[in-house]
């Protein structure tokens, strides 16, 4: 009970220190729901999941000018009798360049953060010495790079829809792989199930290969969007109509609590830019 109360306090401290929503979001909306029903009535049961959100910051980096990182971040159980457990990403970053920066900010973790919480501290920790791990030569992601083609980068926004999603592992690579190749979009668990990544082309369908791969009743991509550009990554950024990956619920109910509220749904979809494509899900209009 003490731990649950120290994570929402957290939680909470976050949000308001960081509203703006490409700044802090919570990518497991059931996991969150969970620890607030155990903290408010300790004789429900334990929580299910753990706590997983990503905040992301721009790093000002002398020569290479402003750099995007993520870090995902999970509250084990136990925290913050136990560290966190947090993942820096980074499209400035190579890969050898990312496990080193992660390694060491593990090691930082376990010398300095047991037994408070200590989420901002752990992110101070990153804007400090980030800067350090980032070659100054011009860097891009392999998956950007790979997809050049005589006309640019073809950024893609991919539209997927499964029967239902309630495999609490099947949610988990969802979130986990959409984050491994920087794609942004969200995903809704429940029945129907629906999935929206959006970034370069290549892994888009990286991440569709994986996805197709588990065993579904029924998965498909419903819709794909797919943009020329010139390769800029300022340009894909303006593509983007989510600023992160992040699993949203919608009001469950249902005997399973595990319908969502596809009127909330719509509202979402709207306030993206993206009215129209509840009609190419559902046939019918939102409104």
């Amino acid at each position: 009970m003490e731990e649950a109360e120290a994570q929402l306090s957290e939680l909470d401290l976050l949000s308001s220190m960081f509203p703006n929503e490409d700044e802090f979001i919570v990518t497991d909306q059931l996991a969150l729901a969970e620890l607030k029903d155990y903290a408010e009535r300790p004789a429900s049961e334990m929580p299910s999941s753990k706590i997983q959100f990503t905040l992301n910051v721009k790093l000002e980096v002398p020569d290479v000018n402003t750099v995007p990182l993520s870090l995902s971040c999970c509250f084990p159980f136990k925290y913050p009798a136990v560290p966190p457990e947090i993942t820096v990403r980074s499209p400035s970053l190579s890969r050898l360049q990312q496990n080193q920066l992660n390694t060491d900010l593990k090691t930082y973790l376990k010398r300095n953060c047991t037994g408070e919480v200590c989420v901002l501290s752990a992110r101070e920790w990153v804007t400090d010495h980030a800067a350090a791990y980032i070659s100054k030569e011009p860097f891009s992601s392999p998956s950007v790079t790979s997809d050049k083609l005589s006309n640019g980068v073809i950024f893609t926004r991919l539209w997927i829809y499964s029967h239902h999603i309630y495999n609490k592992q099947k949610r988990r690579n969802v979130i986990d792989w959409a984050q491994e190749l920087s794609l942004s979009g969200f995903s809704m668990p429940g029945k129907p199930g629906v999935i929206c990544v959006e970034g370069p082309q290549i892994s888009c369908e990286e991440f569709w290969a994986r996805i197709r791969r588990l065993t579904w009743q029924r998965i498909l991509i419903r819709h794909r969007e797919d943009f020329s550009l010139e390769g800029t990554d300022a340009e894909m950024q303006t593509l983007r109509k989510f600023p992160a990956f992040e699993e949203k619920v919608f009001d469950a109910h249902g005997a399973r609590g595990n319908h969502m509220d596809l009127g909330q749904l719509y509202h979402f979809l709207d306030e993206k830019g993206c009215a129209d494509v509840f009609q190419m899900y559902f046939g019918v209009e939102g409104c």
